[in-house]
């Protein structure tokens, strides 16, 4: 499964590296791998996410992303995903519960 983020105006800064520790943890360091996405001779404006198993695809989108329609036209970021600006709420443990 292959998914492309537009890459923000100033960059991904921290984030990049949030979400490579993230993929890291939940795919495996072997479950993924990421490209540019961007045409030949094109400035790279996009970012290829490669996933074996699309539920980890999946994942990353609700994780991570958020629906990018661009304001001017450039094949590059063209229904590609864009990087969340909130991040979700962190999640917290389950009450214990014991049957009878």
């Amino acid at each position: 499964m292959r998914i492309r983020i537009a890459v923000p105006p100033d960059g991904f800064g921290r984030q990049f590296a949030v979400m490579h520790a993230w993929l890291d943890e939940t795919c495996g360091p072997d479950g993924w791998t990421s490209a540019p996405a961007g045409l030949g001779g094109v400035r790279n404006d996009a970012v290829a996410f490669y996933f074996e198993d699309a539920a980890f695809g999946q994942a990353f989108v609700s994780r991570f992303c958020c629906g990018y329609r661009p304001v001017e036209i450039n094949r590059a970021t063209t229904g590609a995903f864009a990087i969340r600006t909130e991040l979700p709420p962190p999640r917290r443990d389950a009450a214990l519960h014991k049957t009878p």
